[in-house]
Parts: C-alpha cells; sequence; structure tokens
C-alpha cells in the first residue's frame, strides 16, 4: 500500500488545496493526518490563506481516505466541524513490515519496540534517524515549515520513505526502511 502522511495543516485553506491535489496524484489508498488540522496555535502565525472553515471544507471532502490522531492544537470544536474522528492520541499501523506508531508528537509512547517506527509531526521539522530501538520520523509542516524546510508531505511505500514539497510535489529527500 502506498501512504501519504501529512501534518500541521494548521487552517491554511491554501496549503491544504495543494496537500489535497498531492494526495490526488500521488494515488495513495490513505491520507494520514498526524493532527494540527485546523487552528494555528498561539506560537505561530497565521499561514496563508488562513480560513478554518475552508480548510475542514477540503479535508471533509477527502474523509473516507483520511486516518487521523489529534494534535495539541486540535480540539472538541474541531471535532464538530470535521465529518471523521479527530480525537484518537496515536494510531497503530502496520507497513512495510514493520509497526508504525502514528502521533502528532507532543507525547511519548512507552510501547516502542526494537524495529518500530515512530512518525509525527509537531516540531514541523523533517526528519528521520534512528533513536535507540525505534526509527524516529517527522513529516515536516503543511503549511508552517521550521528551520528552512519546505512545506512538506511525506510518501510511504514499499520500503521507503520520500519527503515532498507539497507546493510543487517534487521530492527532496528519501530514507530506505
Amino acid at each position: 500500500m502506498k501512504y501519504v502522511i501529512a501534518s500541521d495543516i494548521h487552517g491554511s485553506a491554501y496549503y491544504c488545496r495543494l496537500l489535497k491535489e498531492r494526495f490526488a496524484e500521488e494515488g495513495a489508498q490513505k491520507l494520514l493526518l498526524l493532527g494540527d488540522l485546523l487552528y494555528h496555535g498561539a506560537r505561530n502565525a497565521l499561514p496563508k490563506d488562513y480560513s478554518t472553515l475552508e480548510t475542514a471544507a477540503i479535508l471533509n471532502s477527502m474523509k473516507e481516505d483520511i486516518l487521523c490522531v489529534r494534535g495539541n492544537c486540535d480540539s472538541d470544536v474541531d471535532a464538530m466541524v470535521l465529518e471523521f474522528p479527530v480525537t484518537a492520541a496515536y494510531a497503530i499501523l502496520p507497513a512495510a513490515g514493520r509497526t508504525f506508531v502514528l502521533t502528532h508528537g507532543h507525547n511519548e509512547y512507552a510501547c516502542l519496540k526494537e524495529g518500530d517506527v515512530l512518525v509525527n509531526g509537531h516540531f514541523h521539522v523533517p526528519a528521520c534517524e534512528q533513536r535507540g530501538k525505534y526509527l524516529y520520523v517527522n513529516c515536516g509542516s503543511v503549511s508552517i515549515p521550521k528551520e528552512g524546510s519546505p512545506h512538506s508531505y511525506l510518501v510511504l511505500e514499499d520500503n521507503v520513505l520520500t519527503w515532498k514539497d507539497v507546493t510543487t510535489g517534487a521530492p527532496y529527500k528519501t530514507c530506505s526502511l
């Protein structure tokens, strides 16, 4: 299976539209969203074309394709306007012969075993690094990237993770599992 993994849309209708376009182009079976969908957060500037309702409408149009975990900026009010579940703290995904633990990133999880992959957003910086017994992966941020990284999403296909620029769809980093 092919998955698109993204996080930290933060209410940017502009970047959410681009993510929807990239998801369609990728031909992936699922869009895995790692939280912070609608609210921009008190520490962030407003992202381009900030519109929580328009962002919700774009995401709702894709509801059958989405698996989502809750971010620190997601609230119960967000769950009222989104037509797919958004309140899970984490999700477990068996893929590529490994167990992927999907989180937003503001919590630690003791359930990680040797060879597992922890995937999150939250920090807005793409990463792929071994951390003791597990592989740590960050998909970056769709709308508010940090540390000079591009507006990004991640593709998981076969045994390869590929980070792509959401504005162009061009890959800029890979990590083999």
